[in-house]
């Protein structure tokens, strides 16, 4: 009996059958090429073969004839053509991965031993639209990445770093299962294999013109326009590659089909404009140049932080092992330094921290910028190091970009809104070793700061930052975030100003243009501290006495700062005080020990003591360190330590911001006295009196965070006894309440001369002139700053539960939120009780205070302590009794009673009204 055939039996049968009928159905073809084949095998005929067989009894007798040559497979239509037919009069690049080019195509080839091998993916921009965030010279996205062939496709794939496990006890398959890699961009092989190099060509267009680092994100939040990537307008600008290394950048064209037309009426939030930088706002380009770095083959040993110091991190969990109470590890970020003779007590590194300073850079700048580069050899001399860090110069004739991850470099850059310079890296993510560096410096000491610092006024920090940050990601951190050349280039204009008032100093002279070298190099300097691994420091400044920084002699050896990391003010002295060193001239003993601990040749079996010994001495006075969050300004960070701040100076802040209030007033008292001269700039008087407040915009802030404020020390467990969080003292919290109330509340700190600000032009020339400088809103812009800070969740918080800091006999005297809002209300309020007339800086003061008491009152707030808002229902209720008093006794001007008048009625509106709770 026949057992029945199964499924793989047929399909045995059928294949044979289409096998044979393919053999019969060429049987001509193959025996033209039968015919043919003596020619190539030596004239000898193929032999002749037997007639097949009947397949039965019936079968009609086949004539007899050649046996058919192996069945051929039908050619794959899809199947890549050769390489070498691909590459044809291309011409090559050898490097990393070999470019090919020819006319305008571009070929990365990717060799079949580097399938799956990790390298350093990175993207920074060449060119940009020179506004809003959208800057040339900026250093972008950096990743381990991968090649991977799946099939016939290409993928460029970004492996996740952040879930590791360093010691590996059988969890590395478990956390490679557990956390995904992201694909960046992927495209069709386009050539078979190389038979003899074993590598495989793609096209670089179709890989790498697809917006890898997210532009259009960052195009739609700085115009709220749906801008795309353009494909078929975008090209390849230049390509470039050795050993090591291989480079293309990308012109990619961005469009959006049409500008919406303007709302007809205002709305509620202003809606940003189309480009105003491009000559069509619906098109742009932007120059990507992506990196493709070979990773060192011995990693680098890494070097475990210290939250004693500041340095940037490469940080990740670490997921292979259960005994660490917290999984997380951060290395230091930093470059391969190693001696060319570990012997020698003095020694050239192996290779040198080398940057290159761009060729756009002005002449007349580059001996500040090279200064600035090479001030850190002091620092690495005292670890052994001899010429540890080397500046050289692009040529002006170099045809090739130093944005690329070969050069580390200082790039001179412009925009029609920028004022900042930065100083980011990137890394290997395996250890924190540096492998690149591009500090972007813009050209605000030249021209852009005085048009663009002079009407930035009237807001925090946190707003300034969030401002200049707009639309800057791509994995840039706020700790990463700098914007010290804007603060600096204000601090220089304010300096020059004053300095040129006072007769000190000839504007255009070589004394002011030293000045300005002095602070490129000074802004160069912390830029590249930067870069090689350090963060800000925000207390450096506070660790010089105010003795010492009157000492010139003292100065000019120590300098006004303990670290150029810190946002260093300027050292001006009063009116009648001598002259002293005003900004920074050298590294300060910060930066010799952050570089130490982060540098220095340790053998590996003493590391770990060596570099407790050398955190342990931030006890010392001079290395207190506070960094980005302490200071305050990012997210919930609002700053709670008086002591850590961007631009003070001294041991004592706040008598700084009195200084500072003094010296604003002296600039107004010399602007007004000096009749404007024939050839002025129609906006030197405007841009002068603007300076003298955005000096006293940050001291409202900084001011404001003594009150309920807290010092802050990064001991480690165990290791001091001293207490990590101290309140400020009460005498100090009043004394700078008193400061605010008193000196930046008042109206007598803003007296200006009619014939001054009638005086005031405009610049008739440009459309976008501006309107005449109102005084209110300015003084209310600063004054608003500081309404902020006292009147915020985090002071009520802190000022509430300041006693649980103190033991119960220390508490005595301590400040209380009622008196910090009854002190507040009363200085804002107080032509109540003189019964005086209220001018309109005064006015302006009061009427926001009454918004924000009804706002509180109606709606609450969810972050506000309820102890916060009941105390503000109890000082509304007090101010309406006091302003019915003032209302009903009446004897002011008209524009006084309408004001009492109409505070009253919001005021007791708001006290009706029952709350709306979320």
């Amino acid at each position: 009996m026949m057992k029945p055939m199964d499924k793989s039996g047929l399909t045995l049968v059928a294949t044979a059958a289409l096998i044979l009928l393919s053999g019969c159905a060429s049987t001509t073809a193959d025996n033209k090429a039968a015919t043919a084949a003596p020619a190539a095998t030596g004239g000898a005929k193929p032999a002749a073969a037997p007639a097949p067989a009947a397949t039965n009894a019936g079968a009609a007798a086949v004539a007899p004839q050649a046996a058919p040559q192996a069945a051929r497979p039908p050619a794959d239509p899809t199947a890549p053509k050769p390489f070498a037919e691909i590459i044809k009069d291309a011409k090559q690049q050898n490097g990393l991965f070999p470019i090919w080019r020819k006319d305008e195509k571009v070929w990365l080839e990717i060799p079949k031993a580097m399938l799956g091998k990790p390298f350093l993916f990175t993207a920074n921009t060449a060119n940009a639209v020179g506004e809003r965030g959208l800057y040339a010279s900026e250093m972008m996205m950096d990743m381990m990445a991968e090649f991977r062939l799946v099939g016939r496709q290409v993928q460029l794939v970004a492996l996740n770093t952040k879930f590791r496990a360093v010691a590996e006890q059988g969890s590395k398959a478990a956390i490679e299962q557990a956390f995904s890699p992201s694909l960046l961009a992927s495209a069709p092989v386009a050539s078979a294999e190389h038979p003899e190099r074993k590598s495989v060509l793609v096209d670089a267009s179709a890989l790498l013109f697809n917006d890898i680092p997210g532009y259009s994100t960052r195009l739609e939040m700085a115009y709220r326009l749906p801008f795309a990537l353009d494909k078929a307008n975008s090209s390849f600008a230049a390509a470039r590659a050795d050993e090591g290394l291989s480079t293309l950048t990308a012109r990619a064209h961005f469009a959006t089909p049409r500008i919406p037309a303007p709302p007809l009426t205002p709305p509620p939030v202003p809606v940003p404009t189309p480009p105003q930088s491009t000559p069509d706002p619906r098109s742009l380009f932007v120059d990507f140049v992506y990196n493709f770095l070979a990773l060192p083959e011995q990693p680098m040993a890494p070097r475990h932080a210290d939250p004693r110091l500041g340095h940037f991190m490469e940080s990740f969990t670490d997921l292979g092992g259960d005994l660490k109470a917290n999984p997380r590890v951060h290395y230091v970020q930093r470059w391969r330094l190693e001696k060319k003779d570990p012997a020698a007590a003095l020694s050239e590194p192996v290779k040198p921290i080398t940057f290159w300073m761009d060729k756009n850079i002005p002449v007349k700048y580059r001996a500040a910028v090279e200064a600035g580069i090479l001030q850190w050899n002091l620092a690495f001399e005292k670890i052994g190091f001899k010429n540890a860090v080397v500046a050289k110069q692009q040529p002006d004739d170099a045809n090739w970009d130093n944005m690329d991850a070969g050069h580390a470099s200082i790039r001179w850059f412009v925009g029609a809104d920028v004022g900042f310079a930065r100083g980011p890296s990137h890394t290997d993510p395996r250890t924190g070793e540096i492998l690149d560096a591009d500090i972007m410096m813009s050209d605000v000491f030249a021209r852009g700061s005085r048009r663009f610092i002079a009407e930035d006024l009237g807001m925090s920090s946190e707003q300034r930052l969030a401002q200049l940050s707009q639309g800057w990601q791509n994995g840039a951190s706020s700790a990463a975030f700098c914007n010290y050349a804007l603060g600096a280039a204000s601090e220089m204009h304010f300096a020059l100003d004053l300095l040129e008032a006072r007769g000190d100093i000839a504007p255009d002279s070589p004394e002011a243009e030293a000045f300005v070298n002095s602070v490129i190099r000074d802004t160069i300097a912390h830029e590249v501290g930067h870069t090689i691994g350090l963060k800000h420091n925000f207390k450096a400044s506070t660790t010089v006495t105010q003795a010492q920084l009157k000492d010139r002699a003292w100065t000019e050896v120590n300098s006004t700062s303990n670290s150029v990391m810190d946002y260093n003010a300027y050292n001006l002295p009063l009116k009648g005080e001598a002259k002293t060193t005003i900004n920074p001239t050298t590294l300060g003993a910060y930066d010799y020990w952050a570089v130490e601990y982060a540098y220095k040749p340790i053998a590996p079996e003493q590391e770990k003591a060596e570099l407790a010994r050398i955190a342990a001495r931030s006890t010392e006075p001079k290395l207190a360190y506070a960094d980005d969050a302490d200071a305050g300004g990012f997210g919930p960070y609002d700053g709670f330590d008086p002591l850590a701040n961007r631009f003070d100076l001294g041991d004592d802040p706040l008598a700084y911001y009195k200084k500072r209030l003094k010296l604003s007033q002296e600039l107004w008292e010399r602007v007004q006295a000096r009749k404007p001269q024939l050839g002025d700039d129609p906006l030197r008087q405007r841009r002068q009196i603007l300076a003298g407040f955005r000096q006293l915009n940050g001291a409202a802030e900084l001011a404001g965070k003594y009150v309920g404020g807290m010092h802050a020390l990064r001991d480690l467990p165990g290791t001091t006894g001293r207490p990590s969080f101290r309140p400020v003292e009460p005498a100090k919290q009043r004394e700078a309440l008193q400061f605010i109330t008193t000196g930046l509340m008042s109206a007598d700190s803003f007296r200006f001369k009619p014939e001054l600000l009638s005086s005031l032009t405009l610049d008739y020339n440009e459309w976008d002139r501006g309107t005449p400088l109102n005084i209110p809103a300015v003084v209310w812009g600063l004054q608003r700053v500081a309404l902020d800070r006292l009147l915020s969740a985090g002071t009520a918080s802190r000022l509430l539960d300041l006693n649980a800091y103190v033991k119960p006999e220390q508490r005595k005297g301590m400040i209380s939120l009622n008196e910090v809002y009854a002190t507040l209300q009363g200085a804002i309020w107080s032509e109540l009780k003189s019964g005086s007339e209220i001018d309109r800086l005064r006015r302006t003061l009061q009427r926001e205070h009454v918004k924000r008491l009804q706002t509180l009152l109606t709606k609450g707030s969810p972050a506000l302590p309820a102890d916060a808002l009941s105390l503000l229902r109890y000082n509304a209720t007090q101010l309406q009794g006091e302003l019915r008093a003032a209302v009903a006794k009446g004897g002011q001007s008209v524009e006084t009673r309408a004001h009492l008048a109409e505070s009253l009625s919001a005021l007791s509106e708001a006290l009706r009204a029952t709350m709306s709770r979320g």
